[in-house]
């Protein structure tokens, strides 16, 4: 009896091994969805849509854009955590994805219930001050806060979101403490800063140049570990007096845990040509917006320095979901 049920096991064993090869050979065998996270028309939608246009070039399947949004876009997030493990659900989503598992709010694990298949592109933000402050760089930012402790403020677009994270990760760095005043949203926060009510913000460069170039705001750096090409003039928060800081925002493609490597390698390989369509990079260098387009590997990389990262933040701020 063992003998037979050895038998069957070593049978069972080498079919499923015969089976994955040609199943990811064929891959994918029906529409795929991919699931994103936030509402239609901003960044990480459009760079959904642009990868998903490619992909169905590539495989003759559709591959269909799906938003679900709501709970800070866990909802959708755990709907991929919970999909077949088949690579005909897949998730783009911000790094808000690592951010918010950090901060504890949310019921998934974006390492054990993940595979990554890539990080399609980073997006390095700037710090903007409102004109009336009279400094002309973060050190002399970090230096007013210093002599008028208590007095200087900062905006965020909600508790535990990426740009509340990233300037607490600026006074971590930089052993200086200022208060944080919560807006539902940037287009809250923008009029707050512009009149002065509080001082400074970390945004995104698509949405904070606009009032930039008005005059309304007033750009001091860049939060990336370079300088970036649209802006080469703004030095990094790291060379304006807090070594090491280094944040930037980024769009991540992501399987269920335990989908095959094979179908992995074959999205990731195509990720790049999908992203490199002239109108739409175009597009992204306008914004400063990068292509990465990296391996699974690095990209799971990524995700746990980041995790790891945030999560002292939180802790060292004191932050409670």
């Amino acid at each position: 009896m063992w003998a037979r049920c050895a038998s069957c096991t070593s049978l069972l064993i080498l079919l499923i091994g015969q089976a994955m090869p040609s199943f990811a050979q064929t891959y994918p065998q029906r529409p795929v969805r991919i699931i994103v996270n936030v509402s239609a028309g901003g960044g990480v939608d459009l760079t959904a849509r642009a990868i998903a246009s490619h992909l169905y070039s590539v495989f003759k399947q559709p591959f269909i854009v799906d938003n679900r949004t709501g709970a800070g876009g866990s909802i959708g997030i755990e709907l991929v955590a919970k999909a077949p493990q088949d690579g005909h659900t897949l998730l783009v989503c911000s790094s808000g994805f690592v951010t918010n598992a950090a901060f504890g709010r949310q019921n998934y694990d974006p390492v054990r219930d993940f595979q990554p298949v890539s990080n399609l592109v980073s997006l390095p933000y700037v710090l903007v001050i409102t004109p009336s402050l009279p400094v002309k760089s973060v050190h002399d930012l970090i230096a007013l806060a210093k002599a008028r402790p208590g007095a200087l403020s900062y905006a965020t677009s909600g508790v535990g979101g990426i740009i509340h994270l990233s300037a607490e990760l600026l006074l971590m760095l930089s052993k200086t403490k200022m208060t944080a005043v919560h807006y539902k949203g940037v287009n809250e926060a923008y009029p707050a800063i512009a009149n002065g009510d509080v001082q400074w913000i970390i945004s995104a460069p698509i949405s904070a140049l606009p009032l930039v170039n008005a005059g309304r705001l007033r750009a001091i750096a860049v939060t990336s570990k370079k300088r970036i090409k649209v802006l080469p003039e703004l030095p990094t928060i790291a060379e304006s007096g807090v070594p090491g800081y280094e944040m930037v925002g980024w769009f991540g493609m992501f399987a269920p845990a335990g989908t095959p490597k094979a179908i992995v390698e074959k999205l990731s390989a195509e990720v790049k040509p999908g992203l490199s369509q002239p109108d739409f990079a175009a597009r992204l260098e306008a914004q400063g917006t990068e292509i990465v387009a990296s391996s699974p590997d690095e990209l799971g990389k990524l995700v746990k320095a980041e995790l790891a990262t945030w999560r002292k933040v939180v802790a060292t701020a004191g932050l409670k979901p």
